[in-house]
């Protein structure tokens, strides 16, 4: 029997897949900046905020005394400061001063629990962070409210109160409970990256699961002050 050829094989009706639809949606969903919150207006008043990366793991610092009271209640546990610095991760491994494997396979594949880690300091944040990634970012008041705001949404509050787990990993630091739950596609960078995408900058959180990510992603529109090589 004489083999039927590529071109005399019957064809079968294929059903269209959505895979390279999604693809292309995700390689063009690089977020542009958000009219009246970013860029800050020319001439106008700017609010400075700094990613800070050590090693894996992202923050942000900003300046005590910009942050409105009402909006962020929690700062009252920091009184005396020049800058706050705010994290988020998983509430078992990131607080562990020596995580165990159990505890990365889980942060890694296991949605669990999480904390936000904030620590007061003085001094500049270049001095603060020796050894760490920073950029600097210079948002609107509006900006740099919602800014604040999300991190504010971020403590899981016992009335109106968020009281803290344990000791922070700073001199003056602190973890407390927060929300929502950690997984391996909501990370900390993931979460630094909805905190500037809600000020307003041109964030991809669905790109920023590395630290790597998040500064390559904010030095294309913030000033680079330490980047390692």
């Amino acid at each position: 029997m004489r083999p039927i050829s590529r071109e005399s094989a019957p064809r079968r009706d294929r059903k269209p897949t959505l895979w390279p639809l999604v693809g292309a949606l995700l390689l063009s969903a690089c977020a542009g900046p958000i009219a009246g919150l970013y860029p800050p207006a020319p001439d106008s008043e700017v609010k400075r905020v700094y990613v800070v990366r050590q090693n894996w793991h992202t923050g942000i610092a900003v300046r005590r005394e910009d942050i409105a009271p009402t909006i962020w209640p929690q700062i009252r546990d920091f009184p005396n400061v020049d800058y706050l610095e705010v994290s988020w991760g998983d509430a078992d491994y990131y607080p562990a001063l020596e995580p165990t494997l159990g505890m990365r396979f889980k942060a890694a594949l296991l949605p669990t629990r999480s904390v936000l880690h904030v620590g007061g300091f003085d001094g500049s944040v270049e001095e603060y962070f020796p050894a760490s990634d920073i950029v600097e970012i210079e948002l609107s008041p509006a900006g740099f409210e919602r800014l604040c705001q999300f991190i504010a949404e971020t403590y899981a509050l016992a009335g109106n109160s968020a009281d803290m787990v344990q000791p922070g990993l700073y001199p003056n630091s602190r973890f407390y409970p927060a929300r929502p739950t950690f997984h391996i596609f909501r990370t900390c960078n993931t979460w630094v990256a909805q905190a500037l995408r809600a000020a307003g900058c041109p964030v991809t959180p669905f790109y920023a699961i590395t630290a790597g990510n998040v500064i390559y992603q904010v030095g294309k529109f913030g000033t680079v002050i330490r980047q390692r090589q």
